[in-house]
């Protein structure tokens, strides 16, 4: 074991949460038909709240001050809520009225309101339960500028609550990602929606929409990709009926 490699991961309890989260709203919540027919997915409730709700109370438990919120499908509706029932963190909107620019595009397009600064990203229909550490605090813990640009909050398969797929990436003993899921196979990882990102991998992008992929696939190829444990729940609410699957769990949490 190399001493790089003994400190990566190597977690620093005084490490400050990143003030600015990217928070991704602007998906169409095809796969939650029909309770997207009148509402955006981050706003289908779970347990008698929004998404999207669960997700602030994490970011504000966390510190974060200002959040970046790209709005796409049913937008006004959206910042309706957002302007009501946020409190305590400065909401921003990036707007993907005229053209959704999936998860890749919508970085670029708010790339000049993110800062310079390493800062959260966050899926808008993520459900977790924090650990023995909050998980936001725990992936600021173990941010390493010098050696990551993305830090991935993973989720072990088995332990992927309502999650139909097959895993997402493959891990290293010291964390360092080593690859996506081949066709056909099994990873041992799922990604959680949650991550740090550091500016530096919003370059070099094609025009139009395109995925976040590209700049993982950078990243992974640079030795530069990491990949957390989560130690807490995590649920995949992709669907109606993993939210009945969600919240017999969290009855029981």
């Amino acid at each position: 074991m190399t001493t790089a490699h003994t400190l990566a991961l190597r977690p620093n309890p005084d490490a400050p949460v990143p003030e600015i989260a990217m928070v991704m709203a602007a998906g169409l919540g095809k796969r939650m038909r029909p309770l997207t027919a009148t509402r955006p997915k981050p706003l289908v409730e779970v347990g008698g709240r929004a998404l999207i709700d669960h997700v602030f109370d994490r970011l504000r438990a966390a510190g974060v001050r200002r959040a970046v919120v790209n709005v796409h499908y049913l937008a006004d509706t959206l910042e309706a809520h957002l302007h009501h029932r946020v409190k305590g963190i400065d909401i921003v909107i990036s707007d993907e009225r005229r053209q959704l620019m999936e998860t890749g595009g919508g970085l670029v397009q708010a790339r000049a309101l993110l800062g310079d600064r390493p800062f959260l990203c966050v899926n808008s229909d993520n459900l977790w339960i924090d650990g023995p550490i909050d998980a936001i605090r725990l992936l600021a813990q173990h941010w390493d500028d010098a050696r990551m640009d993305a830090l991935l909050l993973m989720v072990p398969l088995a332990r992927a609550n309502s999650h139909g797929g097959r895993g997402d990436f493959h891990l290293d003993s010291f964390g360092r990602i080593t690859g996506r899921r081949a066709p056909g196979r099994v990873a041992p990882f799922v990604f959680t929606g949650v991550q740090i990102l550091s500016p530096r991998v919003i370059a070099d992008w094609p025009e139009g929409p395109f995925s976040t992929n590209l700049f993982w696939q950078r990243a992974i190829e640079a030795g530069r990709a990491w990949g957390l444990p989560h130690q807490g729940l995590w649920f995949d609410v992709g669907t109606p009926r993993a939210i009945v699957e969600t919240e017999a769990l969290l009855a029981d949490a």
